[in-house]
């Protein structure tokens, strides 16, 4: 009796072992789930919409600031922002997953997260293929992979669309403006490069270090950029307005002003890697287009 009562225990655990979930995070760990996800917390608005496109809307039960989309994310209790998080608040709602952004939230609250031995799932996208590949892995977790092929497959979709009718377009150079005090930018090492190749357009600062330079107005009068684009109020709005395009009329001589290629585009479809970056790509690329159509002939 008692080696069948083992055996059984050892065919259990077989079992258990199975059906486990293990995915590699983009921090490159391991995540393992024993069954899939039933209670999540999120702690970044795109990791938000990530899980509701992955089908897991309804398995959220707490997220941060500013996870505002889709509209149901609106309902979600708060844990916090991405300056500081509750985190008794975080273990009171006995979550099976948690969703973090590696380089959003702070480090040391990050560390305590980890020793409560709650799975922690690292998300970060890079590329715009990572998007995709978010979708299916959180699908994976929250086992609703269906869904997430679905979401994921449309995304891909619309990425290779807009590739296939701007990439190959004649070039734009383009500057993008993240802050106006100091004025700053973003290199190559960043999705929404990948987005300017996607339209067509070469970023004029994409091999300056760090990832997001400091940079002179000497600097970008130098480069004199066909267009300058930058990221408007979305839901996340700042301490303080964004960067106005105002400044650059200042020198009219500038290509981008001369020819009227000042673009805003809102922040939360060019800022977030989820879904909606499509949308602000479609934008881009039809900002881009109207830029060529403004050159002489």
């Amino acid at each position: 009796m008692r080696l069948r009562c083992a055996i059984a225990v050892l065919i259990g655990l077989a079992a258990a072992r199975a059906h486990a979930i293990t995915i590699t995070d983009d921090s490159g760990a391991s995540v393992t789930l024993a069954k899939p996800a039933e209670r999540v917390v999120s702690l970044a608005p795109h990791v938000t919409e990530l899980l509701f496109a992955a089908g897991g809307g309804a398995h959220i039960v707490g997220a941060v600031t500013y996870s505002d989309y889709p509209k149901e994310a609106q309902a979600i209790p708060r844990v916090g922002d991405n300056k500081a998080l509750d985190l008794e608040r975080i273990v009171a709602l006995h979550p099976d997953l948690i969703v973090v952004w590696r380089h959003g939230n702070a480090a040391r609250q990050m560390d305590r997260l980890q020793a409560l031995g709650i799975p922690i799932y690292f998300s970060e996208p890079k590329h715009l293929a990572d998007i995709a590949t978010s979708i299916d892995k959180l699908g994976a977790l929250l086992g609703t992979q269906q869904q997430a092929r679905a979401a994921s497959d449309a995304f891909t979709r619309d990425i290779a669309q807009l590739r296939a009718r701007y990439a190959q377009r004649p070039s734009v150079s383009v500057f993008y403006q993240v802050w106006d005090d100091p004025l700053m930018t973003l290199n190559r090492d960043n999705v929404f490069d990948e987005v300017i190749g996607l339209c067509g357009g070469a970023n004029v600062f994409a091999a300056e270090k760090p990832r997001v330079p400091t940079i002179s107005t000497e600097a970008v009068l130098a480069a004199n950029p066909e267009a300058i684009v930058t990221a408007t109020p979305g839901a996340t709005k700042p301490d303080r307005p964004l960067p106005a395009l105002e400044r650059w009329k200042r020198w009219p001589s500038l290509t981008a002003v001369a020819r009227g290629n000042l673009f805003g585009i809102d922040g939360d479809l060019i800022n977030r890697p989820t879904p909606r970056l499509a949308l602000g790509a479609a934008e881009l690329c039809r900002d881009l287009e109207a830029a060529r159509e403004r050159r002489p002939k």
